[in-house]
């Protein structure tokens, strides 16, 4: 078994330390992360610029992008040989609802997806790191569960969310959709030193749609969400109300 183990957080982490510590043991493991914090990247690719992979005294590689770079470059060329799995995480805060389009966690784990390989991504709901290493025994655990036990023959991409909670390893473990939240607060407007205005990107809105069966129920619950995702953003239901719109059969 082959593992690679990335996240958005940065390669100095507490979360990225505590996963491929839960990861040992299970199979040759090479990490790659970003040199600094990239949340929010999405699945961005460094396009206008050369990257560098250095190696820290850890003997984690380290990437001067994003969390796709990192995984993207892995794959296609950094690594010798294709993992087996690509794990992402730990997230230092929740990845639900709206937030997984924007998480670059979430996004390190679907880089390996897009190249046929079976991934997770995993964060924990509150920042802060707080019981940590609950959140890392459930990751070892899920992860041995699906090597033990593949859910199918395909590639598959999960986003987990774990309570931060010490008893976190024993909480159920339920299926999830993604919720939704209200739209963002509005942004924060400061001016600098030399009197510019700069804006801040405004905290994110809370749930509207939290209800039975989402992940946000699922946490609030003192559950640890765990929900297949799928990177087709085709709207198949409305397809039949455009091709009349077009005219088309």
């Amino acid at each position: 078994m082959h593992i690679l183990i990335a996240n958005d957080d940065g390669y100095l982490a507490p979360g990225l330390t505590a996963l491929v510590k839960a990861c040992e043991g299970l199979g040759e493991l090479d990490v790659i992360a970003p040199e600094q914090n990239a949340s929010g990247t999405s699945n961005s690719l460094t396009l206008s610029r050369p990257l560098s992979v250095h190696t820290a005294i850890n003997g984690f590689r380290y990437v001067n992008g994003t969390p796709s770079d990192c995984v993207h470059l892995a794959l296609t060329g950094v690594l010798p040989r294709r993992p087996d799995l690509v794990v992402s995480g730990i997230n230092n805060g929740a990845n639900m609802g709206d937030d997984t389009l924007y998480s670059g966690t979430v996004a390190a784990a679907m880089e390996g997806f897009l190249f046929g390989i079976p991934a997770i991504a995993f964060s924990q709901v509150q920042k802060g790191w707080g019981d940590l290493d609950a959140a890392a025994r459930v990751a070892r655990s899920i992860i041995e569960q699906v090597l033990r036990q593949p859910p199918m023959r395909t590639p598959f991409l999960l986003n987990v969310n774990i309570p931060n909670r010490a008893d976190a390893h024993t909480l159920p473990r339920v299926l999830t959709r993604l919720g939704r939240r209200h739209a963002s607060e509005p942004l924060i407007r400061q001016t600098s030193p030399r009197g510019d205005t700069m804006y801040w990107i405004g905290p994110a809105g809370d749930a509207r749609e939290a209800g039975p069966g989402t992940d946000f129920h699922a946490t609030a619950s003192a559950q640890v969400s765990i929900t297949p995702l799928q990177v087709d953003l085709t709207d198949h239901g409305a397809l039949p109300d455009w091709r009349d719109w077009l005219g088309t059969p």
